[in-house]
């Protein structure tokens, strides 16, 4: 049997990061960023770090740092303890630990829909799962 391993990205403590970020496998962020984050990967911002993002979405977002503004998450979000998180979170789990500041709305997700959120305009998405809540009212 092959063990596949995935790639492990650090951006250091030192590094300050402004733009859009892609990634795949497993990225932690120490230092600052600033932008958007697109992944199907999972995502860690270590204690240090202070992110200011429009959008972040990964698999899973595990936060220690600080983070301000939106986070999607397909697999689940962990706010960890003294972390501060300002804005709306859109997750399938959420894990929020003692001593964190968050201020903003959290939605639901009751699971992954089928199909590749990446491949698809967020309208079609949306749609999805709008498609899907309404099955499972029926």
């Amino acid at each position: 049997m092959e063990q596949q391993s995935k790639n492990y990205t650090i951006l250091g403590s030192e590094t300050s990061f402004d733009g859009v970020l892609e990634f795949t496998d497993n990225l932690k962020i120490n230092g600052k960023f600033n932008g958007t984050i697109n992944s199907n990967g999972n995502l860690d911002i270590d204690k240090s770090a202070v992110c200011t993002v429009d959008k972040m979405s990964a698999s899973s977002i595990v936060i220690s740092g600080s983070v301000t503004g939106n986070i999607s998450a397909t697999e689940r979000v962990e706010m960890c303890n003294g972390s501060k998180v300002k804005g709306n979170v859109e997750t399938a789990r959420l894990r929020i630990a003692d001593n964190v500041d968050f201020e903003g709305q959290v939605t639901m997700l009751e699971s992954e829909p089928d199909v590749d959120l990446f491949s698809v305009a967020s309208d079609e998405y949306k749609q999805t799962l709008l498609l899907k809540s309404d099955s499972d009212a029926e």
